[in-house]
């Protein structure tokens, strides 16, 4: 599929669309502590999204033969790795960590980001974890500039995390983005080699999300169809930011100033 060259204007919508994600973003990380349920995030989630004249990406998202996705965020603990579906039944325990994925569309076009955070106090191991998924995601971004390849932003992603000790997830990674959540490029994966794939042009705009596991890389989805779990029960994080490549370098449009 072609990749989609996003003109200036288009980026300014750009802009705001991941301005209000990491707006509700920042709602969910500051409500973030023992005793919260899940479906409270979803929530603020929700609420930030409508006050600022956007529509919530995920809601009712139905890729291929899964069911529409039931709720504004993705919300994951522990071993969950992407896709958890918030619940008034889930409630955040102190020593979780908490990984949380958010989308707005705004005038058509669409903001996408994640973060891992712990619940009150974790274990070094969590904190180390997160560390390194959130180092190996902006590793990602300095490499994704004009003339080099899709594969350099995964060499950069794999690298940092394998000589931290720590796996990538083989099944999942970043994409394309724009007026639809996923676009071409469809598999910007966590792992690669230099100078391989699609190279970097000027307007291309994508989701970067390293999803960082502490033991195996297997990973399967529970009989909810949705939500991803490691294998072997061990952590995992995932963090992400949707970006824009321009000829002064790689900028992020879902980061607050």
């Amino acid at each position: 599929m072609a990749i989609h060259i996003k003109s200036p204007e288009q980026l300014t919508l750009m802009r705001e669309a991941g301005r209000i994600t990491a707006l509700a973003l920042q709602a969910m990380r500051e409500a973030i502590r023992p005793g919260v349920r899940t479906a409270e995030l979803d929530r603020i989630a929700a609420d930030v999204i409508a006050d600022h004249g956007a529509k919530p990406t995920f809601l009712h998202y139905t890729p291929g033969p899964m069911p529409p996705y039931p709720a504004v965020i993705t919300v994951c603990i522990n071993e969950e790795l992407v896709h958890g579906i918030p619940s008034a039944k889930r409630i955040l325990r102190e020593g979780d960590i908490v990984s949380v994925d958010c989308g707005a569309t705004y005038e058509g076009f669409v903001g996408d980001a994640a973060f891992t955070v712990g619940v009150g106090e974790v274990s070094s191991l969590a904190e180390k974890l997160m560390a390194v998924t959130e180092g190996a995601l902006y590793r990602g971004i300095e490499a994704a500039r004009v003339g080099n390849h899709l594969g350099d932003i995964s060499y950069a992603i794999q690298s940092f995390v394998e000589s931290n000790g720590f796996s990538v997830v083989r099944e999942y990674g970043g994409h394309g983005v724009g007026r639809a959540m996923h676009e071409a490029p469809h598999a910007i994966l966590n792992w690669g080699q230099p100078g391989r794939g699609q190279a970097l042009r000027p307007g291309m705009t994508m989701a970067l999300e390293p999803m960082v596991i502490v033991g195996n890389p297997e990973v399967y989805t529970r009989e909810d169809q949705w939500t991803v779990v490691t294998r072997d029960g061990s952590l995992c994080a995932h963090y992400e930011h949707t970006i824009a490549i321009t000829q002064g370098g790689p900028e992020i449009l879902t980061k607050l100033d």
